[in-house]
């Protein structure tokens, strides 16, 4: 039996943790949730996903903050990080790609397909 892709979702906004754990379950992954990106780096380190989805705007340390300790980290520089970020944020995704996110998912996206994107985008990384 082949173990589920974890995913570790690091979003401020409760609805948003609890809609996506919710799908991408359906669609077979395994989902650890962290409301803040201290309670994100946490997991990270100790259930060492196969994907993060990392929320931009957050209190505290943001989505670039949060990048760049996992980047920087032995640890988790290796966990392909998927950046949530609304469309008015578009000019700086670039930014974060520079710093090292691999790809990005814009806000609002449509929950039922985004588990195959990320099948998608995922598989494309690993290659």
């Amino acid at each position: 039996m082949v173990e589920p892709t974890t995913i570790l979702v690091i979003e401020d906004e409760e609805r948003i943790r609890t809609v996506l754990k919710y799908n991408l379950e359906l669609d077979g992954f395994e989902v650890y949730l962290a409301e803040d990106g201290q309670a994100g780096l946490k997991l990270a380190n100790e259930k060492g996903p196969d994907l993060i989805l990392l929320d931009w705007m957050m209190p505290g340390l943001d989505g670039l903050q949060v990048l760049s300790e996992l980047k920087n980290d032995e640890r988790t520089k290796g966990i392909p990080v998927f950046m949530l970020t609304a469309k008015s944020m578009m000019a700086e995704v670039g930014r974060a790609l520079y710093e090292g996110a691999d790809d990005y998912i814009t806000k609002p996206f449509d929950v039922v397909e985004l588990g195959q994107i990320l099948k998608e985008k995922l598989e494309r990384t690993r290659a």
